[in-house]
């Protein structure tokens, strides 16, 4: 699986195949600021990574990149705006996992994801962490998950939603583990920050480069990780593969869509640009102090992460831990 293959180690694939930008599309693109729509609100982990990215392509494009969030409905009201905005190359979209997980989980009639967009290219994946409150009594994840185990519905687990990646990367682990939890939806990251801090929530999985912060202060407790590798940020805290757990693959990702239709010589410039920064060492090393691990590759690399994804998710939506939700 491509998935696999990519995870812990940054591969950027190899660029044959892509439509070349023409003379004149190279030198006219972009003439005039391009809007990158982000289907989550302000602060998160994907809207941290699209705020790097677009500040990047503003100083190579010398024009503005400006990043709106239209939050909502599982991600599914930004990439309706972003799929049926005209597909001239001044509309784009960082989307990712919620847009395969939702074929299945959170469907809606006007959107096809598989349809709808034209790849661009995949920019990377975050790195998944198991987290438990700063006095929790769980010193690491095999604990944990034994009293999961041995008492049904005792503990619970905060997510940012049914269809989210904290919500199923924990589907996941139950899966795989015979661990058994509540699930407790919240809409403010903060509050879930808060009640997991506080152990009122037993357990939380979120991308690792949205909580370092409250990691490294102190509030929680990270158990294990995501990953071929241990986190670079948290060289102490095991893997789940180290613990015997099979997860590995990411449950986020991240990648850079245009509405279909939009010419091949504006997605492959998109293509070339992207990858041309993501490839220079001070992205590298900043983005991955932000636990983001970044790949590349060309718009077909994406297509076919898409549909390995659409065909995992509703494989998990036939689970057992998904259909307790």
């Amino acid at each position: 699986m491509r998935l696999t293959q990519v995870f812990g180690r940054a591969v950027f694939a190899a660029a044959s195949g892509l439509a070349a930008c023409s003379p004149a599309c190279a030198q006219t693109y972009p003439e005039r600021p391009v809007k990158m729509i982000v289907a989550f609100g302000t602060g998160g982990t994907i809207d941290t990574l699209t705020r790097i990215l677009s500040d990047k392509l503003s100083e190579k494009w010398k024009q503005g990149v400006v990043v709106e969030n239209r939050p909502g409905a599982g991600g599914n009201i930004g990439a309706v705006a972003a799929a049926q905005a005209a597909p001239d190359g001044y509309t784009l979209h960082m989307g990712g996992q919620p847009l395969t997980a939702n074929v299945t989980l959170l469907p809606i009639p006007n959107l096809d994801p598989l349809q709808d967009f034209a790849p661009i290219v995949f920019v990377g994946y975050a790195q998944d962490v198991l987290m438990v409150g700063k006095d929790s009594p769980y010193k690491s994840a095999p604990e944990l998950i034994a009293d999961g185990k041995a008492r049904p519905g005792a503990l619970n687990y905060g997510s940012l939603g049914i269809g989210s990646s904290g919500h199923l990367a924990t589907v996941l682990l139950s899966d795989l583990t015979g661990l058994r939890a509540q699930h407790v939806p919240y809409t403010n990251v903060g509050q879930l920050q808060a009640d997991t801090s506080s152990s009122r929530i037993s357990m939380w999985i979120s991308t690792l480069g949205g909580q370092l912060g409250v990691i490294k202060g102190g509030n929680v407790r990270p158990l294990a990780v995501s990953g071929e590798a241990r986190a670079r940020e948290l060289p102490n805290t095991p893997t789940f593969k180290e613990l015997g757990i099979a997860l590995v693959e990411p449950s986020t990702w991240f990648g850079v869509f245009a509405p279909k239709n939009t010419p091949k010589e504006i997605v492959a410039r998109v293509n070339a640009d992207v990858n041309a920064i993501l490839k220079t060492p001070e992205m590298q090393d900043k983005l991955l102090s932000l636990g983001f691990n970044i790949v590349g590759g060309t718009p077909e690399f994406l297509s076919g992460i898409m549909r390995e994804d659409v065909d995992k998710w509703a494989r998990v939506s036939k689970s057992p831990a998904y259909s307790a939700q």
